[in-house]
C-alpha cells in the first residue's frame, strides 16, 4: 500500500465551513493534546487549592470506620 500525504479537507454548505476531513492519525494527535491541555488546566486547578493534611493515623481509623 503507498502511503500519501492527505492535506485537510474542509466541507461547506452555503459558502461556510462546517466540518473537516483529516486523515485518522492527526484526528487521534488532535485529540491528545486536547487531553494533555484538559490535563494542565486541571492541575492548575488543582494547585490554586489550599492543601488539607491530616496524621496518618487519622486517616487510617477513618478507613477502618467505613
Amino acid at each position: 500500500m503507498k502511503t500519501t500525504l492527505l492535506e485537510p479537507e474542509i466541507v461547506t454548505h452555503k459558502g461556510k465551513a462546517v466540518s473537516v476531513i483529516l486523515p485518522i492519525k492527526e484526528y487521534q494527535e488532535l485529540l491528545e493534546r486536547a487531553e494533555d491541555a484538559q490535563d494542565v488546566e486541571w492541575l492548575k486547578r488543582a494547585r490554586q487549592k489550599p492543601l488539607h493534611y491530616r496524621p496518618l493515623e487519622d486517616y487510617l481509623a477513618g478507613r477502618r470506620r467505613n
